[in-house]
């Protein structure tokens, strides 16, 4: 199919209107040709505006023929059922973090989507990020890696449904803590076998806004610990990767790198800051359109749920805990 594509776009809240604002400004490979959402008065409104469908019910735009790919910002409760909704329909998903809420539903989804056939991005957007990038790029150069730690540190949410764990499967271990685990993968290049957590809730009733975690890599002797708050008036996002001949020191959320060399400190130049949302739909777009592999696969996606999951039991169990090996 040529340019523009078009895509239905499940979930036009906070999130989702990042994934419809880039595309109408930043991305012409890509055209909105249907829009689902829960509030369906302000969901119609949109779709009025944009001149394109709308569809109170999202199977409905999955199975509408104006649509040749779904982009799906929704709660992960539902993401199995999308999935399996759109693999039925042949057709494209870019599909938001986590995968699934639990390693079992997000290994059927990487399964339904084998077996279709169907291009599949998964949006762990820290995989675009400038800085991220540039300590990946760099680390070969610096021997051995010893040590790692990732965090991320945020305002309390304003969303509501991140506490109610019918909708969100969890809490931060799910929803953010994803995203340090993907990297961890992604700049160690070694899977993950075994955590040990701890966990807490500060504002949060039902579900951990803050946690601190000990994972063990396969076939490499590095100490890596991940960490994640929702509960500071504080923004952060610090990898700290510490190699044999020196260590990067980098927040990616306050867009600086530094190499380090016993007490000198050098500043590294990670780039521009990158828009993420903007270049996951970029590479959606060179998926179904040029037939590009995707940076980030739901394998991985599955891969980050089984992680978390695993230090969710970890945190309740108080003890060491294997992260489940996945079958697709």
């Amino acid at each position: 199919m040529s340019a523009p594509f078009p895509v239905g776009l499940i979930g036009a809240g906070k999130h989702g209107q990042r994934y419809l604002n880039h595309i109408l400004a930043d991305v012409p490979e890509l055209r909105v040709a249907a829009l689902s959402r829960h509030d369906v008065e302000r969901g119609a409104a949109q779709a009025r505006e944009l001149g394109c469908r709308f569809h109170a019910d999202w199977r409905e735009l999955v199975a509408d023929p104006a649509v040749a790919g779904v982009v799906a910002v929704v709660p992960p409760s539902i993401h199995r059922s999308i999935a399996e909704a759109v693999a039925t329909a042949g057709k494209a998903l870019l599909i938001e973090k986590p995968l699934a809420t639990t390693s079992a539903d997000a290994a059927a989804i990487v399964r339904c989507l084998r077996h279709a056939g169907v291009p599949c991005l998964m949006a762990h957007t820290l995989r675009w990020n400038a800085v991220v990038s540039a300590v990946r790029e760099r680390l070969p150069e610096l021997g051995p890696l010893r040590a790692l730690v990732v965090n991320q540190r945020f305002e309390p949410s304003p969303l509501g449904w991140l506490d109610e764990p019918e909708l969100s499967g969890g809490g931060i271990l799910l929803h953010t803590g994803v995203h340090s685990f993907d990297l961890v993968r992604w700049l160690t290049g070694h899977e993950v076998t075994r955590v040990w957590c701890r966990t807490a809730r500060t504002i949060t009733v039902n579900t951990e806004d803050n946690f601190l975690a000990i994972l063990q890599l396969a076939g490499n002797d590095a100490l890596v610990a991940v960490g994640g708050s929702r509960a500071t008036a504080g923004r952060s996002g610090l990898v700290d990767a510490a190699c044999r001949d020196a260590q990067l020191v980098g927040d990616h959320q306050q867009h600086w790198l530094h190499l380090v060399r016993g007490l000198e400190r050098f500043a590294v130049d990670p780039g521009p800051q990158t828009p993420t949302v903007r270049e996951v739909a970029r590479a959606f777009a060179r998926l179904v359109l040029d037939g590009d592999r995707p940076p980030v696969s739901p394998e991985d996606g599955a891969r980050s749920v089984a992680i978390a999951e695993a230090c969710m039991r970890s945190a309740i169990d108080g003890a060491p805990t294997p992260v489940a090996q996945l079958s697709f």
